[in-house]
């Protein structure tokens, strides 16, 4: 059975298995986390390009985090040592910045989290190195349409299930594989917490979805088979059959008549621009 927790302002959090009930104060502190997230997001595409390392962005990003007020909250996490995850071509997630050089051609996905008093405003999108394939570009574009096709199931009322269901059948549509190693999650004052948001599943299953949960739907999308693994950095996660991978990922809210995106792009960049 599924227990929920009404949390108020002030009270102490933990991940304790319970779905929380965020008041407005949650949500503002969210609204705030969300928009440096997503104004990160939208000034780190323009770095995007063939010769650039992943470190250098990731060095990028965490100084427009601290520049905002914020930490980066994957820094320490876990004994992660970086600010962002960034994953390139067949890396699924948590791909660990380098000296690696984008080549032309190169899809990769940016993953923040900035902490931000408290909050943990969680997103992630593609972006493209030079000019990709025809193949590369659909599948960000699918992708794309899959999370939102996602956040259009949340609502009170309605079932994770749901979520899970509609972006499998809409993925599986386009005959790519959707990834069930990793899902979405429960964010607010804890960077994950309950409930865990597949990106699979059948319509009217799982917990009930209720005014003030908060959470993060972030489907990863291969061209080939779902299957993945994580190589022995005990991080990146790759796609078995080492076929293209794709992701985007917001943080929203449900509220009393639908949800709230908290990290939508404030300049309304929210999938690369293929011309």
């Amino acid at each position: 059975m599924t227990e929920y927790q009404q949390i108020e302002a002030g009270d102490a959090v933990h991940r304790d298995g319970t779905i929380k009930l965020h008041g407005p104060d949650a949500f503002e502190g969210m609204r705030r986390a969300g928009q440096l997230a997503a104004g990160i997001l939208d000034a780190i595409g323009e770095h995007v390009r063939p010769g650039v390392t992943t470190l250098e962005l990731d060095t990028r990003i965490r100084e427009m985090m601290l520049d905002g007020g914020a930490v980066p909250a994957t820094l320490g996490y876990r004994g992660y040592t970086h600010s962002s995850c960034i994953s390139i071509n067949h890396v699924v997630c948590h791909g660990i910045p380098s000296a690696k050089t984008l080549k032309d051609g190169d899809i990769l996905n940016i993953d923040v989290t900035p902490l931000l008093d408290g909050w943990h405003g969680d997103s992630s999108r593609m972006y493209v190195a030079g000019e990709t394939s025809i193949k590369a570009k659909r599948l960000i574009e699918v992708t794309y349409e899959c999370l939102m096709i996602g956040i259009d199931q949340a609502r009170p009322g309605a079932r994770l299930g749901d979520i899970g269901a509609a972006i499998q059948d809409y993925a599986e549509g386009h005959r790519y594989g959707v990834v069930r190693d990793f899902c979405g999650h429960g964010v607010g004052r804890l960077f994950h917490d309950a409930p865990e948001v597949v990106h699979a599943g059948r319509p009217g299953t799982g917990p009930e979805l209720k005014p003030g949960m908060i959470f993060t739907i972030e489907p990863m999308i291969n061209l080939g088979r779902p299957a993945v693994k994580v190589l022995n950095d005990g991080w990146t996660a790759v796609t078995r059959d080492k076929s293209l991978s794709a992701q985007f990922e917001h943080s929203i809210g449900i509220t009393d008549d639908g949800c709230e995106i908290f990290t939508g792009s404030p300049a309304g960049i929210e999938r690369p621009n293929f011309g």
